[in-house]
């Protein structure tokens, strides 16, 4: 038995990660800066349990049943721990705080939790700071999140980024028009899903189709870049429903103009979310130095009618940790420390509070407690001594 306790003695459960100092230091920093900016745009920051019930939470919440983490109470009702915030929010806001008169803006910093089936750089564990548009469902109200969206992450530090913007419906109809068989569409999307693209093009030539349906569903994969990129979409469709979209998407560009960020957009209209409650614009952010999309988020309006209250509402979610890779920094933070020798501790005492009080970081140590003075002092940016008969600064 004492070895089996041994061999995980230092393991941690799969996907799951130990925040050190440093990184921790950084993401408070960087936490901090978000949710300062996301306040100044008059979101309102709120709190959901860990816990929520599978039955409504775990369902609802779009992410694939093998990534809950499950568990029963005493009663026996199975709990899941939050894959996401966008659920949780939903039922809260449904419940308590929204009432279909006006939209209502809330913002969150939370740990969620999606177990991995093995090791591959995705955690079981991570924090997101996010927000949730409720009642809006203008498309001034996604611009208004992308917008916030790129202000808050050129707060955290990050210049260098792109955001993806793309629309659920265009690719849905388009699969419509061509194959017109749902498990079909549902093939091509998990290619799309996958970023796949080699395999997508290899599936589209094998499809019993005509060469002119087969192209089109290849030109999807060049429907990436600027805005103009939309009339080359238009040539491909013919329904309203793709039209339609296209014409937010234009829409949606206009606005997000006059708010002076179309510098960091490019479109994409091959985007295919894991998120089943997507109804419309939907967008994934880019950073150099980092493998995985850093953020995403769109519109959902249809996810509130399973809380009994039809609201229409957009939002995003930002991988914190993720940006933090992206930032490419070490932390910077200054401490101070004040060696003492015992008969001087009231002297080294008074001292640590006056500079305290000066806000700023201060160790006090005992100098019989450390055996190697040198290199114990070296992590300090200044090092004062009480020891014998007089103070001593280095």
């Amino acid at each position: 038995m004492t070895g089996v306790k041994n061999m995980f003695m230092f393991e941690k459960p799969l996907g799951m990660v130990d925040t050190l100092p440093d990184l921790y230091e950084m993401k408070k920093q960087t936490r901090q800066s978000m949710t300062n900016t996301i306040e100044m745009w008059g979101f309102q920051f709120i709190e959901t349990p860990t816990l929520e019930y599978y039955e409504t939470v775990g369902v609802q919440s779009a992410i694939l049943d093998q990534q809950l983490f499950k568990l029963l109470d005493q009663q026996g009702h199975t709990l899941v721990l939050r894959p996401d915030m966008t659920a949780p929010i939903a039922r809260v806001a449904a419940s308590k705080l929204y009432n279909s008169s006006y939209p209502i803006r809330l913002a969150y910093s939370a740990n969620v939790f999606r177990a991995q089936q093995r090791e591959g750089g995705r955690p079981a564990e991570f924090e997101q700071v996010g927000v949730e548009l409720i009642g809006d469902g203008t498309t001034s109200a996604d611009a208004e999140t992308i917008a916030l969206m790129i202000q808050t992450l050129k707060e955290a530090g990050l210049e260098n980024f792109k955001i993806a913007i793309g629309h659920i419906e265009f690719g849905n109809a388009l699969f419509k028009e061509v194959v017109g068989n749902q498990e079909r569409a549902d093939v091509l999307r998990r290619f799309l899903y996958e970023k796949n693209y080699v395999g997508y093009r290899e599936h589209v030539k094998s499809l019993p189709l005509s060469s002119i349906d087969k192209e089109r569903l290849l030109q999807l994969l060049n429907l990436r870049g600027g805005i103009e990129k939309v009339e080359t979409a238009r040539e491909l469709v013919s329904s309203q429903q793709a039209i339609d979209s296209l014409d937010e998407i234009t829409t949606l560009w206009s606005t997000l103009e006059a708010f002076g960020v179309t510098n960091y957009l490019k479109l994409d209209l091959n985007i295919v979310s894991h998120m089943s409650y997507y109804t419309g614009i939907l967008y994934e952010v880019y950073a150099d130095n980092v493998g995985f999309v850093i953020g995403n988020g769109g519109r959902y309006d249809h996810l509130f009618e399973k809380f009994n209250r039809a609201a229409p509402a957009t939002g995003f979610g930002l991988h914190i940790d993720r940006i933090i890779e992206a930032l490419n920094r070490t932390s910077d933070v200054k401490m101070e420390c004040v060696i003492y020798s015992q008969e001087r501790m009231p002297e080294a005492i008074a001292f640590t509070k006056e500079r305290r009080a000066a806000n700023k970081r201060v160790v006090m140590q005992e100098i019989s407690g450390i055996k190697d003075v040198d290199a114990y002092t070296k992590q300090f940016e200044e090092v004062v001594y009480y020891i014998g008969s007089r103070k001593e600064e280095l």
